[in-house]
């Protein structure tokens, strides 16, 4: 019996990045686990212009002078180490605007693609330092994760779906969710954060006993 897992989340978020990560980690130790994963909008910058600003001006804005960048950044080096994750601080020059990502996301889900466009975008944005409020790399990621190019420029260039995402982001906050990433297990059970692999495994473990 399987079991919705819902994620809310945003590509430019590590801790996301990490997140799904470790949770890939047990999923492929349980091959055979009940999670059925939709994701969900959730924009960390839902005021940033649509051409997005400069990744430095903008980590200086929110977090202070560069030492307090630096002590920010350390945990989340840290835990990419541990996973074998790429985090290239020094290709990321932008901090973009996620709408259009998001945009990507929801349409990627109609097609069944949800998990490779995300996966394309934190690829993006944390291993290759590409800018991903950009039209041209959504659509290479787009185009890889299987969905029909042509299709989503046309999608890209419309007003299509924008309300939807911005009123999406903005009901989960109103229904208190300060922070990503965030995930409901069941439509009923909350769980915060970037949570360990064996933390999922356990949770695996325990639905698969639970339908036994």
């Amino acid at each position: 019996m399987s079991t919705k897992l819902d994620i809310f989340s945003d590509p430019v978020c590590p801790w996301c990045y990490i997140g799904k990560a470790r949770l890939d980690r047990a999923m492929e130790q349980r091959p055979d686990h009940p999670l059925v994963i939709e994701w969900h909008p959730y924009m960390l910058n839902p005021t940033m212009p649509p051409e997005g600003m400069d990744r430095r001006e903008y980590l200086q804005a929110k977090f202070g002078p560069p030492d307090e960048v630096v002590r920010v950044h350390v945990p989340i080096v840290e835990a990419c180490q541990e996973l074998g994750l790429p985090f290239e601080l020094e290709k990321m020059h932008y901090q973009p605007s996620t709408l259009n990502a998001h945009r990507l996301i929801h349409w990627a889900g109609l097609e069944g693609r949800q998990s490779a466009v995300v996966n394309g975008l934190f690829r993006a944005n944390f291993a290759e330092g590409r800018d991903i409020g950009d039209r041209d790399t959504l659509l290479d990621i787009a185009e890889k994760a299987g969905l029909d190019r042509a299709m989503i420029a046309r999608l890209l260039d419309s007003e299509a779906d924008v309300t939807e995402i911005r009123a999406r982001d903005a009901e989960i906050r109103e229904r208190g969710l300060r922070g990503v990433p965030g995930f409901l297990l069941g439509r009923q059970y909350v769980i915060n954060g970037a949570q360990p692999v064996e933390t999922w495994l356990d949770i695996i473990d325990q639905l698969t006993a639970a339908s036994r």
